[in-house]
């Protein structure tokens, strides 16, 4: 455990008092001074060790202070730390190659994150097609800027609106919420002829493309039925629309492979991605586009650039962060880890009366509370909290293990290096948590 920082009130009151803090009302944050980290692990000012059961914001894949990504970027400082966005480097030659292997398409266009290689990726089909409309889900999140956050169909998306123009929007693969009503079995069909009767009444010949994230992320991290990406594919091929898949969270091994939507057997036209693209060792985005997006802009402009565009010490840093997944087998890893998490999130299911779904693939995983589980109540409104919700929370932080929760979603997404032990620990006290939930809906049932 490391020493305790003498100064951490004062830099939790210095951050509070000349910074700002994302998608909060100032005055509720209540930040961690965190200090550093290892593996699973990260260290805060008081000398406490936290076990990171959320990577972060679900992209240190490779864990806290990897020495080969370490490494590389201190390499690449020494040699060259920027070139501009015209000049060819040999970091940038290398993974371009890269990715182009792994995702089976052809040329990247780097920025600096997710949000922004989103927006480029909607101008570039917008540009190919010639079409103005994007069709997006609903639980969706594309991204802070005007453009990705127009897209998203999450909340958050609602101080911005009325946001660009041209985004339509359709329901999700939500097999434990089926809107209108209907079942998961009449919605496995129902959720690819809903989104053929939208692209009918929108114009097929208007609609560039549809920007879907391979598994939906932050809205509750929503797993399709093997059907669903296959029969979508095929739809947007029969109107000639594009498919944007966004692997910014659920991307490199967040589910065992390369991209999530190769547990789908499909190939997309554009894929973008951030996150565990670096392990957030460095800010990084792409724009993976197939080859025909690519041969298109061979004699068309591409209208986009950044000054950051390919920044060598954030290649360095990827390149070596794609090295440490092969070569630590830490997709296999995530793979087996998995299971076990599977297996324990349904003894959590059965056991617990506010356990109303479990959702997990590799070490992308939820748990969705309810108070009630023949109602499907949530435990908390959507785009809201509650009480337990706020217990729940309260306790798990108590333990130090560093959870990702929202409405009535409870994360478990720890680095893919986790180990069993690890693991479990926190899986042990997300149960200590569920079980003083389970005392709360008790205790209002009695009430009643």
């Amino acid at each position: 455990m490391p020493d305790a920082h003498p100064g951490t009130q004062q830099v939790i009151q210095d951050n509070r008092d000349y910074t700002l803090f994302s998608w909060s009302a100032q005055a509720q944050t209540s930040p961690i001074h965190m200090v550093g980290g290892q593996g699973s692990h990260f260290f805060d000012g008081d000398g406490q060790t936290w076990l990171d059961f959320s990577s972060q914001l679900i992209n240190i894949n490779v864990g806290h202070q990897h020495p080969k990504v370490l490494q590389a970027i201190k390499d690449q400082v020494d040699r060259m730390c920027f070139a501009g966005p015209s000049f060819a480097t040999d970091v940038r030659a290398e993974l371009g190659k890269k990715l182009a292997e792994v995702t089976g398409l052809a040329k990247s266009f780097f920025t600096l994150g997710g949000s922004e290689a989103n927006e480029n990726a909607i101008k570039m089909a917008k540009l190919y097609t010639g079409r103005d409309k994007i069709i997006t889900r609903y639980r969706s999140y594309h991204g802070a800027t005007m453009g990705s956050m127009s897209a998203s169909g999450d909340p958050r998306r609602w101080p911005v609106e009325p946001g660009i123009p041209g985004i339509v929007r359709v329901f999700d693969p939500y097999m434990y919420r089926p809107p209108m009503g209907g079942t998961a079995e009449a919605w496995e069909d129902g959720c690819i002829t809903h989104i053929e009767e939208v692209i009918q009444m929108e114009g097929p010949h208007t609609i560039a493309a549809m920007l879907v994230e391979g598994i939906t992320g932050s809205n509750g991290l929503l797993i399709p039925p093997d059907s669903y990406y296959p029969r979508l594919r095929a739809l947007l091929d029969k109107y000639g629309i594009l498919m944007i898949d966004d692997e910014v969270m659920s991307g490199f091994g967040r589910t065992g492979k390369w991209l999530a939507t190769q547990h789908y057997g499909i190939v997309p036209d554009i894929v973008t991605c951030a996150k565990g693209l670096t392990s957030g060792y460095m800010p990084l985005g792409a724009v993976i586009v197939n080859q025909k997006i690519a041969d298109y802009f061979e004699t068309h402009f591409l209208a986009g650039g950044l000054t950051y565009s390919g920044h060598p010490v954030s290649l360095a840093a990827a390149i070596a962060n794609l090295k440490v997944y092969e070569e630590e087998h830490l997709f296999e890893h995530t793979l087996e880890m998995g299971r076990h998490l599977g297996t324990r999130l349904e003894a959590m299911k059965r056991k617990y009366a506010c356990v109303g779904d479990v959702r997990y693939i590799g070490l992308f995983s939820v748990l969705e509370l309810v108070k009630d589980k023949k109602t499907k109540e949530p435990l908390a409104p959507f785009n809201g909290t509650s009480p337990e919700m706020a217990k729940l929370a309260a306790h798990i932080k108590s333990r130090f293990v560093y959870a990702y929760s929202r409405f009535n979603f409870l994360w478990v997404c720890p680095p893919l290096v986790v180990t069993r032990e690890e693991l479990d620990h926190g899986l042990d006290v997300y149960e200590e948590a569920l079980a003083l939930v389970d005392e709360m809906i008790g205790a209002a049932v009695a009430a009643d």
